[in-house]
């Protein structure tokens, strides 16, 4: 599976590379990640639990940064071992180009799943893999602007259902 996508962001690249190297914000942004530890140089440590499809496991890996470039580009590679459900493994290669107002982040991702995780069908992981690079990176910019605000100026996540609006109730 393979995937890119570009998004704005209100920070500068400088900013935006620090956090993508942080293991606290890669902690909040890693969707189901449990704990993150670790560093640029020596790599990461993490436990993510994720349930893909009725296949919910614990994955335990390892995630390297390489072709890093300050302020511009780096590469992540993680592979998770998830024992009886498969094991998952893929990288993302990061770019970072300066915009008027924030950063320009491009990302090319590229994923694999095996054992149980394969029998679900390339579909199904194939959007599970969206789904988890959209996450991360709607977070990462969560993080790095704070929380948006809806048109109609409520923050996000507190929006009211259409029958809450209808009938004036949250």
């Amino acid at each position: 599976m393979q995937m890119s996508e570009q998004r704005e962001i209100k920070a500068e690249p400088a900013t935006v590379y620090a956090a993508l190297l942080d293991p606290e914000v890669l902690k909040l942004c890693v969707p189901g990640a449990q704990e993150v530890s670790g560093t640029p140089a020596e790599g990461y440590t993490a436990t993510v639990v994720q349930k893909v499809g009725p296949v919910k496991a614990t994955f335990t890996g390892q995630v390297t940064m390489s072709d890093m470039v300050e302020n511009e580009k780096l590469t992540i590679t993680g592979e998770g071992k998830g024992g009886a459900a498969g094991f998952a493994k893929g990288g993302a290669v990061v770019r970072l180009s300066p915009i008027e107002g924030g950063t320009l982040l491009a990302y090319e991702v590229e994923a694999k799943v095996g054992g149980k995780l394969a029998q679900l069908g390339s579909r199904l992981i194939d959007g599970f893999a969206k789904k988890m690079a959209d996450e991360f990176f709607s977070r990462l910019v969560s993080h790095l602007e704070g929380p948006s605000e809806t048109p109609e100026g409520e923050p996000e996540g507190e929006k009211k259902g259409w029958l809450g609006r209808l009938t004036g109730r949250g």
